[in-house]
């Protein structure tokens, strides 16, 4: 079976677990990526895996986070004597 690359409103709001009218207010809002063809609008099926990385990463503790900066340079500690 093949998967396809474009989903429609309906199947792709199907495939995340919400409502047709919450993933109109996430295209709206640019949160999902949609295009046009025509008159109809599509989803792309790699749109809804990077959104759920997105939220995956969002949701976790920030200690766990991989930080893209390099890390701050260590600062020499004086001994005093």
């Amino acid at each position: 079976m093949t998967v396809p690359m474009l989903l429609t409103p309906t199947e792709a709001a199907k495939a995340l677990g919400i409502g047709r009218s919450k993933l109109y207010e996430l295209m709206q809002a640019g949160v999902v990526e949609s295009i046009h063809i025509g008159t109809c609008r599509r989803i792309p099926a790699d749109a809804l895996s990077n959104l759920v990385a997105r939220l995956r990463m969002d949701s976790r503790p920030r200690s766990s986070r991989v930080e893209a900066t390099a890390p701050a340079p260590r600062q020499a500690v004086a001994q005093e004597i």
